[in-house]
């Protein structure tokens, strides 16, 4: 690419701006540290755009804008972007997601669903695996998962004081995303927070993949020695 037929920064949010009037320097750079476009760069640095990046870009805010899609889901149909394939053709693969799921379940919802006894149930909000939200008394929508998987173990064997051990690695996992979005929290504007959301459910997919292969690598290692 030589300099002629390259953009800079402005001049690309120029390009775009008639459609996506809410793109900006800002937002370019966070999609680029995650991954989605690469840009070159000169030799003082600047970012250098061609054509390519140009459509590229165009894509990922085409599908923000009008499919309202998470940037995880948007990178894995970049892929197919690249090899020129039908989109609309293909179905979308579901992506985990910091949106509601469904309504809130009552402590009735979870007993029915789960097979939890009231006892159970009991113990497993007193050690923490299940919160109820705030001091309504109903639960997240995901708690009917996590009281469903529950209920599992405990018909295996382990106790609600055992199931302990899972809800501190979540804590864990998630104050370690929550260090990593905090300034994008503390910017307090729809953009940042949107941004925010993008960057935790993306982050958020990467430790789950990494949580269940190492589990695996574990369990395994525990069969063979």
């Amino acid at each position: 690419m030589t300099n002629s037929q390259s953009l800079s920064i402005g001049e690309v949010i120029n390009l775009l701006r008639d459609d996506f009037p809410d793109v900006s320097v800002s937002k370019i750079r966070f999609l680029e540290s995650q991954g989605l476009i690469d840009p070159g760069r000169s030799d003082s640095g600047y970012r250098q755009f061609d054509q390519e990046d140009l459509a590229r870009l165009r894509f990922i805010l085409q599908q923000q804008r009008d499919h309202f899609l998470p940037l995880k889901v948007i990178k894995s149909k970049l892929t197919l972007w690249e090899r020129g394939e039908d989109l609309a053709s293909r179905t979308a693969v579901p992506a985990p997601s910091l949106e509601s799921k469904g309504e809130p379940l009552s402590r009735d919802d979870l007993l029915r669903r789960s097979g939890l006894s009231p006892t159970e149930l009991d113990d497993l909000v007193q050690v923490g695996v299940l919160r109820p939200i705030g001091d309504v008394g109903v639960f997240a929508p995901e708690a009917g998962i996590v009281a469903t998987e529950a209920k599992r173990l405990m018909d295996q064997g382990l106790e609600a004081r055992h199931l302990r051990a899972v809800r501190l690695s979540v804590d864990r996992e998630a104050e370690l995303l929550r260090q990593l979005a905090a300034p994008l929290l503390r910017a307090n504007n729809p953009e940042a927070r949107a941004r925010a959301m993008d960057l935790l459910e993306l982050s958020g997919g990467s430790v789950q993949a990494m949580h269940r292969a190492m589990l695996e690598v574990e369990l395994k290692q525990q069969v063979t020695t």
